[in-house]
Order: C-alpha cells, then structure tokens, then sequence
C-alpha cells in the first residue's frame, strides 16, 4: 500500500505536469515536511523541471561595478553605509574592465551579465552616462545579454535604461511582504513591486528572487513564492542568506544542505514554468552541489558574487559535464565545455 505522503506528493507532482499548479496550502504543507521525503521531493520536482524546462541550464554571471556606502540599510547586505563592515568601497569601474569581464563570462558559456550596483535606482545624468557607456561597451565586445541591478525604478527610468541598450533587469523582492521590514526599511515592499512592473512595462525581461534564511518563517518562505507566482516572474534567482560580519543578521547560522535543497524542491512546485536560478550562498550546500538540478534548479551564476568568492568556474562546469545538462545555447555549449576539456586534461 502506498503511503500517503508520498502520494499526496505524487498527486500534486502529477497535477502540475497537466498544467494545474500547487496550492499555498500544500505549499506550507510540503515545506514543512522532514528529510526522509526529501528524494521523493526531489523526484517529483526534477520531473517538472524536465518537463518544462528541459535538460538545459541557464547560465549567468555579474560584476560589482560600484561598491561600499550603500544609502539603503539591507540587513543582510555588507555594502550597506548603515553598518560597520570591511566591504570594499570603490566608484565605477572603467567600461573597458566591465566589458572585458563581461567576454569571460561569455566564454565561460554565461548567457547574460549583469550589470550590479549599490544604491537607490539611476538619479543623475552621470550614472546613466555610465551605464550607457557599460552597454555600449559590452555589445561591442560581445554578444552576451545586458543585464543590470540598480536598485528601485520608476516608469521614466525603466524606459530609459531599455533605450540605452538594457535588456534584462534584475531586482529581488528579498523575502515576503510580511517580513520585509525586518529586512530593509529605507525603501518599501511596494517599491520593490513596482519596479517590477515598472521594468516589464518598458519591454524588459526580468529576474526576481529573494534571499533565504534571513529569519523568515516557513509561511513566509510560501508568501514570496507565491507572490513571484502572482507577478508571472520569468527567472527567480534563489540565495541563501551568507551571513556577513558587521550587518544585523551576521550571527545567523547559514542554512544546512538539505534545508536549502528541499527549499529549491518547494520553490519549483510553486514556480514550475520559471527559470530558477541558484546564485549566493551555494556554497553552504558543500558537496551536495550538483543536486540543486535534481531538486528542480534550471539556472546558476557562476563565477564571483558581489563581496563573496564563488566557486571555481572551471569546478562548475565539469559538474554540468558530469550530469549531462547541456548548457542554454550550442555556441556557449561548445565554448563551456572546451574550456572544461582543457582543464580536465
């Protein structure tokens, strides 16, 4: 006889694969249940990514082009000015640095690159002057896609930044709305929001998130899900909260591995058509890498975060080779794995 909770979770696997969706209350249900069903979990949530995303991986990648003396007071963010940390602080990097990052990462088989900066939106002609030239400068040397986080927009600064060659923004909602002022209060939840749609209105392809382990609830956990649900978010990059020294949530105890890969399981039953994208606080998985595929991952950013090292590129994509998962796009397959051959050899 079938035990029921393996079978409540193969109905709710089998009812998405047919085009339904996973209701927050199995949601809260599913999130909460413990690690022996956690392959059963993973089972089903390998199947939906199989289904409706396919064996192919999106790759990603993005430079810190400004750092340090954030005006925002992100309680997880080292660059916050609010906080005592020993971020780096620096202006803008030369375009011909961006642009030459951004041709690695290219090579390495990354899709798009993102542009990233600190601070509260685009507010002077001599910040839109720079990433007009960061644009212009990364299609010049390469083909990879244009992508940028600069914080809250408004309607106005969302057409102006598709005008000058953006195509791709990025703006993470953090955690859910319940919990939000826990996390930052120098901008609000529904600026998060807006700038959302404020990006979709102008034509651009967004890519919204959040950060767990902050402290939120399991519930909470299911309210951001479900919210990127109900904005139709495209691409949901997941990180795990790396606890910085200095910031408010410094003494956090980082996320176990089994914890953060039945949380990327729960977030592709929430989201089964979206790009999930597994970025910071990867490395907390340790050697359980490779299993964020198998629990429902479709993307990764490779190469380093904003004030953390990431892993080795080399390292991540002999770990694609090993599980057969095809890089998205033949020419940054071929390029990806010549790369990996050399280092294997």
């Amino acid at each position: 006889m079938t035990d029921p909770l393996y079978q409540r979770i193969e109905n709710i696997s089998d009812r998405i694969l047919k085009g339904g969706e996973m209701t927050v209350t199995e949601g809260r249900w599913m999130i909460r249940q413990n690690d022996s069903l956690l392959p059963s979990l993973m089972a089903g949530a390998d199947r939906i990514r199989r289904h409706f995303r396919g064996d192919e991986i999106e790759v990603c990648a993005i430079s810190n082009v400004r750092s340090g003396n954030c005006s925002e007071n992100c309680s997880f963010c080292a660059q916050s000015g609010h906080h005592q940390t020993q971020s780096p602080v620096y202006n803008f990097i030369p375009a011909e640095d961006l642009a030459a990052q951004a041709a690695r990462a290219r090579q390495w088989g990354a899709s798009d690159f993102g542009v990233v900066s600190k601070g509260w939106g685009v507010r002077t002609d001599s910040e839109r002057e720079q990433l007009k030239a960061y644009f212009k400068s990364m299609e010049k040397h390469s083909d990879i896609g244009r992508c940028a986080s600069l914080g809250v927009l408004d309607k106005e600064t969302a057409h102006m930044l598709k005008d000058i060659g953006l195509e791709n923004y990025h703006h993470n909602l953090e955690a859910a709305e319940s919990y939000f002022d826990q996390v930052c209060t120098t901008h609000t939840y529904q600026e998060n929001i807006d700038t959302i749609k404020n990006a979709v209105d102008a034509g651009l392809r967004v890519c919204a998130g959040g950060i767990l382990g902050m402290g939120e609830s399991l519930d909470q956990r299911i309210e951001l899900a479900d919210t990127l649900r109900e904005m139709n978010v495209e691409s949901v990059p997941l990180n795990f909260l790396s606890p910085q020294p200095g910031t408010p949530f410094g003494d956090f105890q980082p996320m176990t591995p089994l914890e953060i890969l039945k949380n990327i399981a729960v977030f592709r039953y929430m989201l089964p058509q979206a790009e999930i994208r597994i970025a910071g606080g990867r490395q907390f998985l340790r050697d359980l890498q490779s299993m964020i595929f198998m629990a429902g991952a479709s993307g990764v950013m490779i190469g380093d975060y904003l004030t953390t090292q990431g892993r080795k590129v080399e390292d991540d994509l002999q770990m694609l080779k090993d599980l057969k998962l095809k890089i998205r796009g033949d020419t940054q397959q071929r390029r990806a794995m010549e790369i990996s051959e050399r280092v294997s050899a």
